[in-house]
């Protein structure tokens, strides 16, 4: 049987910010740095393998059905009928695991997207989101599309449904950037699910219905005014906030110093602002890290634009294999 034609492919694939305040478990983006990168190579010997993962400090598993990368590019293939396929798997980690930046959903991400080029684009955008969020359940515990959606598809992205999936791109505004702090201090996703409330007020379901609705019309409207408005949360946040140590003061250090908006990236322990400048993102991060340094908290800083095309193809090399 010929194997296909391109035999080795490197991607990346961008972090995210999940959640973006007011818009929990349904609302994200994606940034054009931090992101991880992923190498497949063709091999003769069938089945699918990880040789190597470099940057995790040894927390990801290696074992192909227990890691993400390899489950989806596993379940990839079953679904195509290409389980006879030998590939090889570099996983290169270029953002902190257990950040809150999407680390699992931009190496899933990159692991499908670069199966997907390497077999010929043979299934839908639709069905890559479907094999991603699977991958994020075995991640996560929980299958969330807030990461690997926009990660997938780029810029901003609006859940709708869960079941069925239902995945709406929104307008990204040019004159987006992100500020992200990532702290050194380590929240689980599980473990910042756990402590959220069942059930809520009826009163703060209809702020957040608002804020959500609003920073949507921003959006569309590139009214800055009205998102920096709408980018509050009286129902995940209040809650979640303890968990990240000095993280009201920070919350106002970022918006007297010129934000949009601040919150909570994902489950944390990273922040996020959204500025209108590089300079104001620049200045708001060095006097974070300087807060945060005043308590003995070591930080990671990152400055970017909003990722616009979701992963992009590193390098690809074409020769026929032949089994």
């Amino acid at each position: 049987m010929e194997q296909p034609a391109m035999s080795y492919i490197r991607v990346f694939a961008p972090a995210t910010v999940a959640n973006v305040v007011c818009g929990f478990d349904v609302l994200g983006f994606a940034v054009e740095t931090p992101g991880d990168e992923v190498e497949l190579f063709v091999v003769s010997q069938p089945g699918v393998r990880i040789r190597a993962i470099y940057g995790d400090n040894g927390r990801l598993p290696l074992d192909p059905e227990k890691n993400t990368v390899s489950a989806s590019v596993m379940h990839y293939l079953q679904q195509i009928g290409r389980e006879d396929l030998g590939i090889e798997i570099v996983l290169h980690k270029r953002m902190p695991v257990g950040s809150g930046m999407g680390s699992s959903a931009a190496s899933t991400v990159a692991g499908l997207f670069a199966i997907h080029h390497l077999m010929g684009q043979p299934l839908s955008t639709a069905d890559l989101l479907q094999l991603a969020v699977e991958g994020e359940q075995l991640a996560c515990g929980q299958g969330h599309a807030d990461n690997v959606a926009p990660a997938l598809l780029g810029g901003f992205v609006l859940i709708r449904s869960y079941h069925p999936l239902d995945v709406i791109q929104l307008p990204t505004p040019e004159s987006l950037i992100c500020a992200l702090l990532h702290p050194h201090i380590e929240i689980q996703t599980r473990d910042a699910r756990k402590i959220l409330k069942p059930y809520v007020p009826l009163s703060d379901v209809t702020i957040q219905m608002g804020n959500l609705a609003g920073f949507i019309s921003a959006l569309y409207n590139q009214d800055f005014a009205l998102l920096s408005r709408c980018m509050q949360d009286v129902i995940i946040e209040p809650v979640r906030s303890i968990l990240i140590p000095e993280y009201q003061s920070m919350k106002s250090i970022a918006l007297s110093g010129g934000a949009l908006g601040f919150g909570i990236s994902g489950s944390g322990p990273s922040v996020f602002a959204l500025c209108h400048e590089v300079s104001t993102a620049e200045t708001i991060l060095s006097r974070l890290q300087a807060h945060l340094q005043q308590h003995h908290i070591a930080s990671d800083i990152f400055i970017s634009p909003i990722n616009r095309q979701g992963p992009r193809l590193l390098d690809v090399r074409e020769t026929v294999h032949k089994s």
